[in-house]
């Protein structure tokens, strides 16, 4: 976060009363801190500043600065220690150890990877998900870096020590270490590590692993250096997680270069062309079989492909033409027309094939047994991908919320304000209040008289010499008019969710890129419990196009998918039809290309 330089907006002395409201929350934070030592690090006589700032990516974050050097910073309401915090209370939080070249890396911005942890022999710290961690390097125990954890200590241990270990906030050597005294950190003798060299599980190794350890941290044999010689001076080159992840990738290339030699030399292996191929000729014969109806032809060649053949390839694997010998569908058909006599292509269109015929009586194609493993998209769609229970799509219902100025209105119900109710329920309470006070008009039971309650809580100022009675249905429009709006989303056996303001819609845009190139933007679909990331595979498969995940700007948990080209149409079918979401909470549908007449 303070890799690069900050923008200070502000920087004032702290108030008495904001004084003890820090103390308050650093206590509840850091609970493990005395008293004492809540009063050495925010003293109540010497000069404590706020400094507001921006980050390079826009995020606002409040610092707490004692003579020059930020102790704490605050971000989206919660308190992270800084370094010069750490060491002077080194144990204040769980803490990860690294090899000392990771340090460089943590300073560019980089996160912390789980196979650039050494695990001790009592295990990893007890953290779970976003608990507020530290970093440190092995034997030294000034911590170096603060973050949270990605993952709880049993989803690494299940994960195999790979992946994201720690989210990295703040390092030393940062911009907001600079901001302080720019001290370096104190050598806290590690006693666990110190006289000897640990493996990532934890205990003694022998002189050839510890030649393996120094050269998975340095690329080379060199002795593995002290904290103070080597995370200190910054000048190491790579961290211990990409180098171990690239001597793992060379090691299983190497694997598999070595398994497919021997299996050259034994069965002749098939190229990965081949298997391209016979892949292709799968899904073809699957496709034609099982997929294609007579009352369907002619069929473009374009749909043929993307609506039949990518459908019935099987789960885990993908189909991608290029790889093939053939290169191009065109050329794939024509062998299948000339070699196989399986189809018919013609040009009906200038520049544009269409499958006109297809041989049902082929020998082939009747002997071609369709396989039982379901295809990709009905699996991805249906089940999530996991083998998970179906999709439904949730309950989504409206709600309206006690404002102040109608509270007199419901304090009978014994509503306060905040209270969350259905219409009815607000139909229900007014009549009560109504018939209770006895203000249904004698004369037209249509109309009820305006106590000075109903007055100040339903009529404009200027209204009030002016209205003396009003219908029903004007007395329910303007007390759910003056509610505020929310709403409830119910999925299938889980508790409601009630939220405030307007759902938000699901939303589909596009947008232009570098070089012009279109890509379709999807927004909020964790609003109707759909995984951005099944999403995005269930397109990537229909579509056959690439897709990203990106965070929202300026949103902790939400993720959009991004797909290259004007694919509305796709997604809104993919939207309606599968995951079967009404379409007044899809917005964007009506972006989606017009196919022009054809001449």
């Amino acid at each position: 976060m303070f890799a690069r330089p900050f923008r200070v907006k502000s920087n004032t002395a702290i108030k008495g009363s904001d004084r003890r409201k820090l103390k308050a929350d650093i206590s509840a934070a850091f609970p493990s801190l005395s008293a004492d030592e809540l009063s050495e690090l925010v003293p109540n006589k010497e000069e404590l500043n706020v400094v507001k700032i921006y980050a390079h990516k826009g995020d606002a974050v409040t610092l707490y600065v004692l003579q020059k050097n930020p102790l704490f910073f605050e971000l989206e309401k919660r308190l992270y220690p800084t370094v010069y915090v750490l060491w002077r209370y080194p144990n204040l939080l769980p803490a990860f150890r690294t090899w000392p070249p990771v340090l460089q890396k943590l300073i560019g911005g980089a996160d912390l990877m789980l196979p650039g942890v050494v695990v001790p022999s009592s295990g990893l710290p007890d953290v779970k998900r976003g608990d507020c961690c530290a970093v440190t390097v092995v034997n030294n125990r000034a911590p170096v870096a603060v973050g949270t954890a990605a993952l709880s200590r049993g989803d690494m241990q299940s994960a195999g020590m790979k992946g994201r270990g720690v989210c990295v906030l703040h390092t030393y050597m940062d911009n907001l270490w600079a901001h302080g005294d720019r001290s370096n950190p104190p050598s806290l003798p590690d006693t666990e590590s110190d006289g000897l060299v640990l493996s990532e599980e934890g205990g003694e190794v022998d002189e050839e692993e510890e030649e393996e350890v120094e050269r998975c941290v340095e690329g080379e044999r060199s002795p593995v250096k002290t904290v103070t010689d080597q995370a200190c001076s910054g000048i190491e080159e790579l961290s211990l997680a990409e180098e171990q992840e690239e001597e793992e990738e060379e090691e299983e290339e190497k694997g598999e270069r070595d398994n497919e030699e021997d299996e050259r030399n034994k069965n002749d292996q098939k190229m990965p062309q081949e298997i391209m191929d016979a892949l292709l000729l799968q899904c073809f014969l699957h496709a034609l079989k099982s997929k294609v109806k007579k009352s369907e032809l002619p069929l473009l060649t374009s749909t043929f492909l993307r609506n039949h053949m990518f459908s019935c390839c099987p789960n885990g694997k993908q189909l991608d033409i290029k790889k093939s010998s053939y290169k191009k569908l065109s050329k794939f058909l024509q062998a299948m027309q000339q070699k196989h006599n399986l189809v018919r292509v013609k040009e009906l269109t200038k520049g544009v094939e269409s499958i006109v015929e297809v041989d049902w009586k082929n020998p082939e194609l009747r002997s071609f047994s369709v396989p039982e493993e379901s295809d990709v998209e009905s699996s991805t769609v249906q089940d999530g991908g996991e083998g998970e229970t179906p999709y439904h799509p949730p309950e989504i219902t409206t709600l309206y919320s006690v404002p102040a100025q109608l509270e007199p209105l419901f304090l009978d119900a014994n509503k306060r304000k905040g209270t969350m109710l259905h219409p009815a329920e607000v139909r229900n309470i007014v009549t009560e209040y109504v018939k209770k006070n006895e203000l249904v008009d004698e004369n037209n039971k249509n109309f009820v008289t305006i106590n000075p309650t109903l007055c100040d809580c339903l009529l404009e100022k200027s209204e009030y010499q002016e209205i003396e009675s009003l219908k029903w249905d004007d007395l329910f429009s303007r007390a759910l008019g003056r509610m505020h709006q929310c709403y409830e989303v119910v999925f299938p056996g889980q508790a409601p969710i009630r939220k405030k303001g307007h759902v938000e819609p699901i939303d589909i845009s596009v947008a232009s890129r570098g070089s012009n190139k279109k890509v379709t933007v999807i927004k909020n679909l964790e609003v109707y419990g759909l995984d951005p990331a099944v999403v995005a595979t269930a397109l990537q498969h229909r579509v056959q196009a690439s897709s990203v995940l990106q965070p929202v700007p300026g949103s902790k948990d939400k993720v959009l998918v991004q797909i290259q080209g004007n694919q509305i149409h796709q997604v809104g079918n993919l939207l309606l039809d599968h995951y079967r979401i009404p379409r007044k909470y899809i917005q964007g549908l009506d972006k989606a290309p017009k196919g022009g007449k054809k001449k």
